[in-house]
């Protein structure tokens, strides 16, 4: 059974940063593809970054040049580095663990519980 742990959500203003980490469990992390999502209220959960196993990355247009993410294979971890946070940003973050190796064609798989990010103007 695959368990992902979010952590770093928070408060922050319009323009500051924040780092949002994801810890897997029960799962052949090493050799998948792993992924954040978000979801606003009132709106449908969207694709924000995506990563394979070998590190190559996929962005929603909506980040790119903004949000980086990473991964540590050896500790089965997932990061998103969010810089020059704006208030559309706001919203839940999930973690995703796939069941294919795909950052492009992500497919979604396992989902973290979520963490808040709320970014005031």
């Amino acid at each position: 059974q695959v368990q992902l742990v979010e952590s770093g959500g928070g408060l922050v203003q319009a323009g500051g940063s924040l780092r949002l980490s994801c810890a897997a469990s029960g799962s052949l992390f090493s050799i998948k593809a792993m992924a954040w999502y978000r979801q606003a209220p009132g709106k449908q959960r969207e694709l924000v970054a995506a990563i394979t196993s070998a590190g190559s990355t996929n962005y929603a247009d909506s980040v790119k040049d903004r949000f980086t993410i990473s991964r540590d294979n050896a500790k089965k971890t997932v990061s998103l580095q969010m810089n020059s946070l704006k208030p559309e940003d706001t919203a839940v973050y999930y973690c995703n663990h796939s069941p294919l190796d795909s950052s492009v064609y992500y497919r979604p798989g396992y989902w973290g519980q979520g963490t808040q990010v709320t970014v005031s103007s």
